[in-house]
C-alpha cells in the first residue's frame, strides 16, 4: 500500500511540474481587461510565428520578470531582421523598446481570440514571490 501511495505522490508531483511549465501568473494590471493581476495563463513554449495581436511572454531587457504584452506591429531591420513591438491592453502607448525575437519565452494559448486564463488563482504565487 505504501509504494502505491508514493507512485501516486510522485506522478502527481511530476504532472504539477509540467502544468507548471505552459503557465505564467500575470503580475500587474497592464494587460487588463484580458488579463488580471494574479491570473494564470496557459502559454505555449514553442510560440511558432508571432504575429499582430497575439499576447507573448518576453524578457525585457532591465526587468527582472518576464513581461505579457500584445503584439502590436511586427517589422524587419533595415538589415533584415525581424522585431515586434508590443503593448499593455490597459497602457496608454506602445512599450518603449521593440522585442527580438530572441527574447520570446511563450505565446498564450487563445481559443476563440482570447487567451486561456485561470481567473486569480496565482496570487499566492505573487504573494510567495513578495511581488
Amino acid at each position: 500500500m505504501k509504494i502505491k501511495e508514493i507512485v501516486t505522490y510522485i506522478v502527481i508531483i511530476l504532472i504539477g511540474i509540467i502544468v507548471a511549465q505552459h503557465m505564467n501568473v500575470v503580475v500587474s494590471g497592464s494587460m487588463e481587461p484580458a488579463l488580471h493581476r494574479g491570473d494564470i495563463v496557459i502559454v505555449d513554449n514553442n510560440p511558432g510565428p508571432v504575429q499582430v495581436g497575439d499576447i507573448i511572454v518576453y524578457k525585457a531587457d532591465g526587468f527582472p520578470h518576464p513581461v505579457i504584452h500584445r503584439v502590436i506591429y511586427t517589422g524587419k531591420t533595415p538589415g533584415g531582421d525581424t522585431f515586434f513591438v508590443t503593448k499593455g491592453d490597459n497602457n496608454p502607448s506602445p512599450d518603449p523598446v521593440a522585442v527580438d525575437p530572441d527574447q520570446i519565452i511563450s505565446r498564450a494559448v487563445s481559443i476563440n481570440d482570447a487567451p486561456l486564463v485561470i481567473p486569480k488563482i496565482g496570487h499566492m504565487t505573487l504573494w510567495i514571490r513578495g511581488l
